[in-house]
């Protein structure tokens, strides 16, 4: 393997985050938890009260099926440059328990609203669905996608980024919504309107919420990586915009139902479908050339072989890497995954430092990458 050898430049020590920077770390930690406890209690008497232990677990456990095929899709997109998964697990319930409860309460408000100012239960339904409901949960969904950018820059590397995070937090979203309608279904219909809804919510559109909040995700994932002052305030409220107005549409044509129901699903969703598995793998490709490109420098200044940064841009190659690391023992495939995962973020990293888009702590992160690279490298040759 010659990618595997090594140019030759030392580690320098690893950087240690202070005492004060921890303690805020585990003050974080423990705000989230107690806030999605809390969300988790509220929603679990909800469904208990409003539909029975029994409906309600039967709805999990269906509701659960589609995450299945969601989860992954946005986990193989994220294969490049890997988010911490504790990041990743904080989308799901943010979208699962915070973003659920929120939107809640705002259209519950907003359906007592119109009620009042029309007199009309009926049309009170329709403006919450194409109105209230878009607005709402893509404002709740998309906040989590945006608090990353600002709160964990070194975490939120662009569009890629964007759509994983987007995606999760839509999956979460659609897994407690799916419970209410299931139970719901079920309460009302019994077993025949409880397999017509898990067809028509499980199978057949599964994608439809992380569709709608991936457009936010993509605005957030421009902003991150202009120099633009302008697009970073315009592409974030764009694809905010996007994402209702597809929201609204799905909306629409699910509360009138029957042909049109059909016709939307044909005419717009499907075809929304394919451009999303058609952006999905395009959007990884980028991120392996962007990588290749941005990699290159390291390589004229030695710190990465020409072999190592073509074995990083592509994932065939980064396979093939892992599966040599993998006969030197587990400590080497630790090491080279760890490598490989150091490569892509030092990659994003340049990007955004060459659109002037990085934060003021960009050179010490390279610094931090470079050495991690060097300290990775020799593991798994067995230098030490």
């Amino acid at each position: 393997m010659t990618w595997g050898q090594e140019p030759g430049y030392g580690a320098g020590a690893p950087v240690r985050r202070g005492g004060r920077s921890m303690l805020r770390s585990w003050l974080l930690a423990g705000v989230i938890v107690i806030g999605f406890a809390l969300a988790a209690i509220v929603l679990a008497v909800y469904y208990g009260a409003t539909l029975g232990v029994v409906t309600s677990l039967l709805a999990v456990l269906l509701a659960a099926l589609p995450l299945g095929i969601v989860i992954p899709t946005f986990l193989w997109l994220d294969r490049f440059e890997a988010e911490p998964t504790r990041y990743l697990v904080v989308a799901f319930g943010w979208g699962a328990l915070v973003a659920a409860l929120l939107a809640g309460i705002f259209n519950t408000g907003a359906n007592i609203a119109f009620q009042a100012a029309t007199g009309a239960p009926e049309t009170a339904g329709l403006a919450t669905a194409v109105f209230s409901a878009p607005l709402v949960e893509e404002g709740v969904k998309g906040l989590l996608v945006l608090l990353v950018w600002r709160l964990r820059r070194r975490e939120f590397d662009g569009i890629i980024d964007g759509m994983v995070y987007a995606g999760i937090v839509a999956a979460g979203f659609a897994f407690t919504e799916n419970i209410q309608y299931l139970g719901m279904a079920y309460a009302d219909g019994g077993d025949g309107a409880l397999t017509g809804t898990f067809i028509a919510r499980c199978l057949f559109t599964p994608f439809a919420h992380p569709i709608f909040t991936v457009m936010t995700g993509i605005g957030i994932g421009v902003a991150a990586t202009t120099r633009s002052r302008v697009l970073r305030v315009v592409a974030p409220i764009a694809g905010y915009a996007l994402a209702v107005l597809l929201h609204a549409i799905w909306n629409l044509a699910a509360v009138t139902g029957g042909a049109g129901l059909l016709t939307v699903y044909l005419l717009v969703e499907v075809p929304i479908f394919i451009a999303f598995i058609a952006l999905v793998v395009w959007a990884r490709r980028r991120e392996g050339r962007l990588i290749g490109r941005y990699l290159s420098a390291y390589a004229d200044a030695g710190w990465l072989s020409p072999s190592e940064v073509q074995m990083l841009s592509t994932m065939a190659g980064r396979r093939s890497a892992r599966v040599w690391a993998r006969t030197n023992g587990r400590s080497a495939l630790a090491s080279m995954r760890t490598f490989q995962d150091s490569a892509s973020e030092l990659a994003l990293l340049r990007a955004r430092m060459h659109h002037s888009a990085a934060d003021d702590q960009a050179l010490a992160t390279e610094r931090e990458l470079l050495d991690s690279l060097t300290l990775r490298r020799r593991e798994f040759l067995g230098a030490y």
